[in-house]
């Protein structure tokens, strides 16, 4: 299994999957970042469809999946998390890619592209925050985490992810065993610090070409952090996948990959 040495308290997962036409060069590069409490695995149904052409690299952030916990007193930030995807870029000496995060990994995306914008082709945020200030579900997300703990948080809130009375219920549960394998300590430190994070101020400096990727539903409840978001990046585009709930990137992959690659395409031509 690979890991990176990316500092001395974060040995990073990562998985790298490759299988393009060798005889026709190097291929570019798609990281895929998953969101909190959540690891590489959640994006199963991604590769496949993506790695015939694209070099696909998934890894688990810090504290997440099997990368290393940090220890207590650690600095969360998204810009520390964006970092050590840089380090780990540069010890696979990648030098550009299409960065593609789903919730937190979202936003942890859009500060990459904010600090590193010269690391990065595109951008896809898939139902992803850009603001948890003053949101009472984020402060109440770390009450139940603190009274409950982990596994209850993510059993009282998985219907928000999966697509009611549409999902394999076995899918949703493994779904919830994945998420609640993460340390209590890693998911209230990082609700705590998150629940002080707005990006509004620095979305128009985002000059990437963005997709904000949601599902129809999504966009239809939420315009602030749908219609109002891809607006407010300085190159965002917002695309809800016809007929959905929930997290599409999870529940509509093979749709959302297809987004994406329409998305791509409207890139190149231009």
């Amino acid at each position: 299994m690979p890991f990176a040495e990316i500092d001395d308290t974060l040995e990073m997962y990562y998985e790298d999957d490759q299988f393009t036409d060798p005889w026709r060069g190097e291929p570019e590069t798609i990281v895929l970042h998953h969101g909190n409490s959540k690891n590489t695995k959640l994006w199963y149904a991604w590769v496949p469809l993506l790695a015939r052409q694209y070099r696909v690299i998934r890894m688990d952030a810090r504290g997440f999946g099997q990368s290393s916990v940090p220890p207590e007193g650690y600095d969360w930030s998204l810009s520390n998390w964006g970092t050590d995807l840089l380090k780990l870029l540069d010890q696979l000496k990648i030098d550009k890619v299409h960065l593609i995060g789903e919730t937190v990994g979202g936003t942890i995306a859009l500060q990459f592209a904010y600090d590193h914008p010269e690391r990065l082709h595109t951008l896809t945020t898939c139902t992803s925050p850009y603001k948890f200030s003053g949101v009472e579900m984020y402060q109440g997300y770390y009450k139940l985490v603190s009274e409950e703990g982990v596994a209850a948080w993510v059993q009282k809130t998985a219907e928000r992810r999966l697509e009611p009375g549409k999902s394999d219920p076995a899918h949703h549960q493994w779904y919830i065993d994945q998420m609640s394998q993460t340390s209590q300590r890693v998911v209230l430190e990082s609700l705590a610090y998150l629940a002080t994070q707005d990006l509004t101020d620095i979305l128009p400096q985002i000059k990437t070409p963005t997709m904000v990727l949601v599902s129809e539903q999504n966009a239809k409840d939420n315009p602030d952090r749908t219609t109002v978001f891809a607006e407010k990046l300085g190159n965002g585009r917002l695309v809800a996948i016809p007929g959905t709930t929930g997290y599409v990137q999870h529940s509509a992959p093979g749709a959302c990959v297809l987004a994406w690659r329409q998305f791509i395409g409207e890139i190149s031509a231009k």
